[in-house]
């Protein structure tokens, strides 16, 4: 077999089916590639099938069909310690025995390294970390930071072409989640390593990623980049789950190329881009994020409008949330600044809504 090119991926899913009952599956006919050096983060509720797609490929679940490969070789039946991967997991699965370069050096140890080497890997992984003056610490004597710090150097110090992590600041609090998700990205860039990622959380895949693989139901529902994902969801329940999100629910009533006219339930007809829809007089909802929103008068004919009442505002610091209800009963979100926004808005009053045909996609309604 030839040597794998440069442009080749380094992970590859082929047409993967996994159940556990030999019912249900779990994951679904998944086809999915993984570039060098790329950040992939698998995102999607629990019971998605992300998890069980990262176990697959660290070897701690067999596939039920298809195949994975890792630089062109087929390793959907070999053992996790022969695949040379770096893994990750939420609770860290430090030894509490070990101080943190005894840890650090447990995959040096079972691969054989020398004592020299082995002292070598472990001190550059550490200082790589940061916490490199804490090989003689017992993981208990360490913050939750540190003791994640400390897994990440561990699945990193036999230098691997692929790490996965499940889920591995899902245990810290808000502040200290967000200061590791950039250390992490940044570790990323530095080392050029693959990094396969799991989370629920929409935000931290935004943040982190090169791309992102929404599941649903063991489905791939979309791969793409956060940018093209949060402003061009492929379907309702990506576009419902990625970020906070309006839907408006409507019919469809005219097609024009990319653009479509949909009558909204209460009466009211906008324009938006053509998403997944059927076709003329197919039910629809309208997708529009809170912050592309506006309140007032509209600048164009073209812009979409919309006659609503304000149900409540919410003073955020950055940004004033105003919800509004619709002529038609409908919920909607704005988000606007809050020191241009706020003069003159109480409960009660009448607004016109308005947003751009660009900013809107018509999608069919989810399950």
């Amino acid at each position: 077999m030839p040597a794998p090119a440069a442009s080749d991926p380094l992970v590859r899913f082929v047409a993967v089916e996994k159940t556990f009952d030999g019912v249900h599956l779990a994951v679904r006919r998944l086809d999915l590639d993984v570039a060098r050096g790329e950040f992939l983060t698998l995102l999607g509720p629990s019971g998605s099938g992300k998890t069980t797609t990262l176990m697959m490929l660290a070897g701690f679940e067999v596939p039920t069909a298809g195949d994975i490969l890792l630089a062109g070789r087929s390793i959907a039946r070999l053992p996790p310690h022969k695949r040379g991967i770096g893994v990750v997991f939420q609770n860290y699965a430090l030894f509490p025995h070990m101080c943190v370069a005894d840890n650090v050096a447990f995959p040096l140890s079972v691969r054989g390294t020398g004592a020299a080497d082995c002292e070598k890997q472990v001190k550059r992984a550490l200082d790589m970390v940061q916490l490199g003056a804490f090989g003689a610490r017992r993981p208990h004597q360490l913050s939750g930071g540190q003791q994640q710090r400390v897994a990440l150097a561990r699945a990193l110090v036999f230098e691997p072409e692929l790490v996965l992590m499940d889920e591995p600041l899902g245990a810290l609090d808000k502040q200290l989640r967000e200061h590791m998700q950039l250390e992490i990205k940044h570790l990323h860039r530095r080392l050029g390593v693959t990094v396969v990622y799991v989370t629920h959380d929409q935000s931290e895949a935004l943040v982190m990623s090169d791309r992102i693989a929404v599941l649903h139901q063991g489905v791939l529902q979309q791969l793409d980049s956060p940018k093209r994902l949060y402003e061009r969801p492929a379907n309702a329940f990506v576009a419902d789950f990625v970020g906070e999100n309006n839907m408006l629910a409507g019919t469809i009533e005219a097609l024009n190329g990319a653009w479509c006219g949909v009558r909204l339930a209460g009466g009211g007809l906008v324009r938006a881009r053509k998403g997944d829809v059927a076709g003329t007089g197919a039910p629809a909802q309208v997708s529009v994020r809170p912050e592309r929103a506006r309140i007032g008068a509209p600048p164009g004919a073209d812009c979409n409008r919309l006659a609503g009442t304000v149900a409540e505002l919410i003073y955020l610091g950055d940004h004033l949330r105003v919800r509004a209800v619709l002529a038609g009963g409908e919920s909607f979100v704005i988000k606007s600044n809050s020191a241009d926004a706020s003069e003159g808005l109480e409960a009660g009053r009448k607004i016109d809504v308005w947003f751009l045909p660009d900013d809107a996609v018509a999608l069919a309604p989810g399950p």
